[in-house]
């Protein structure tokens, strides 16, 4: 191993700027989250195993509230949901922003008002339309002028529901091609150019059954600057402001959607949240007075920066094989619980646990299990040099887009959820089984 491989790792061993704020350096050479040791999580849970830390993911719902006091502040429920989390973000103040009616329904039946749920989406089903108007959902936010007339027969005579438009400012910015949402070549909202959201705002305002609220603009995720959300809420007070000038209508609401970066690696750039909510209550201020209209209440809607960080997958090695020019650690997980490397290429930082000692180490590239080449976990990271079959690897920031986007890939079965607070460890989610999928193949 080399000087510099060697710095990298002893300062990798003592970095533990990505994991969770609870995390605490063991003498046997393990980690506690939580107050829980992972080691005794694999124990009693079995591998793979996901870990989230509740006071994790309170306190950073606390620090949005701080950053955006006068703001409203959405969980985005595709990072992650279970009814534990939906219990968390209630109490600790946030509304909720849902995608289906699954996650509709899950919410509504945790205990999660239902009116200060907002509900997306591209092409909303008919089950996912009934679902919110029989729940008496906040609002919803039309994505395409197909759904007005669609959404206003829905609601029917004499009722009226409260909606939101997306519209794309074409501002472009997330950390790959896959999520940016923010310019005309995707599938998301109304485009500003050529009078798409201009002519749909129109139509909304004439149907007697939609109240618009406000517009809606997610420009990406993984995004670690602040100036393209500043470009995007210029855009969109603009215009507001057509719509007032031509319309007569001042709309009260502005969502400026989540993406919000989080660092995956020590090093990483994350998005600074406290510049985020300066610079946008101050652009707000300004481009609203530039236009003489009235401030419109903000709307944030992070997800990944809530959860995210809050996670910790618990693997165990099944499998070490040597070739020419690469060394490969086998889990027993893989893209079924963690698609996102294979998605969008994202790199981690996985760390073996339980060790006393590393002496050398070497680059290794960390797979799963499944009948896929891009089946990876994490390529040319620095682990043990005489890592073995049997030993525990963690993987911090493991608690969006994870078991969010999990399969059933090779029928292997999507890992438990438990989790952690003051030296106690729960089961939120248990591990799916055989008994699982048998249940639902009605067979021949």
């Amino acid at each position: 191993m080399t000087t510099a491989a060697l710095t990298e790792v002893l300062a990798n061993a003592d970095d533990l700027s990505v994991w969770p704020a609870s995390t605490t350096c063991l003498p046997h050479g393990g980690l506690a989250v939580g107050g829980v040791p992972l080691t005794e999580i694999a124990d009693r849970f079995d591998t793979p195993a996901y870990v989230l830390d509740e006071e994790e993911i309170r306190a950073r719902c606390r620090t949005y509230r701080d950053a955006f006091p006068e703001a409203e502040v959405l969980y985005a429920a595709k990072a992650f949901l279970c009814r534990a989390v939906v219990r968390w973000v209630c109490e600790e103040g946030f509304g909720l922003d849902v995608c289906s009616a699954g996650e509709l329904e899950l919410a509504v039946t945790a205990g999660f008002p239902p009116e200060r749920i907002v509900l997306h989406g591209n092409a909303k089903s008919p089950r996912d339309i009934d679902t919110a108007l029989r729940l008496g959902i906040g609002r919803i936010v039309i994505d395409s002028p197909s759904e007005i007339a669609r959404l206003a027969a829905a609601v029917g005579p004499g009722r009226r529901q409260k909606v939101m438009v997306r519209v794309i400012p074409g501002v472009s910015a997330g950390g790959h091609e896959k999520i940016r949402t923010g310019t005309d070549d995707q599938k998301f909202g109304l485009s500003l150019t050529g009078g798409y959201a201009q002519h749909a705002i129109a139509r909304i305002l004439g149907q007697p059954q939609l109240e618009l609220t406000g517009l809606h603009c997610h420009i990406g995720s993984q995004i670690s600057s602040v100036e393209p959300y500043v470009t995007a809420l210029r855009r969109v007070v603009g215009l507001m402001a057509q719509i007032r000038d031509a319309q007569g209508v001042v709309l009260p609401e502005l969502n400026m959607g989540g993406g919000h970066g989080i660092a995956y690696r020590p090093g990483e750039p994350a998005l600074d949240l406290t510049a985020l909510a300066r610079r946008l209550r101050t652009e707000l201020i300004e481009s609203c007075g530039a236009a003489a209209l009235t401030v419109p209440r903000l709307i944030v809607e992070p997800g990944r920066a809530v959860a995210g960080p809050a996670g910790v997958a618990v693997y165990r090695v099944l499998a070490v094989k040597h070739t020419t020019d690469k060394v490969f650690v086998a889990v027993d997980g893989g893209m079924s619980d963690n698609p996102r490397p294979a998605l969008y290429g994202v790199r981690y930082a996985p760390r073996v646990i339980g060790r006393r000692r590393i002496v050398n180490t070497r680059r290794a590239t960390v797979v799963g299990r499944h009948c896929e080449a891009g089946d990876v976990l994490a390529a040319d990271v620095p682990l043990p040099s005489d890592i073995r079959p049997g030993e525990l690897l963690a993987v911090p920031v493991a608690g969006a887009y994870q078991l969010s986007m999990a399969s059933g890939y090779n029928l292997v079965g999507r890992p438990p959820v438990v989790a952690v607070r003051d030296g106690h460890a729960r089961l939120l989610v248990r591990r799916e089984s055989l008994d699982d999928f048998r249940s639902r193949d009605i067979g021949i």
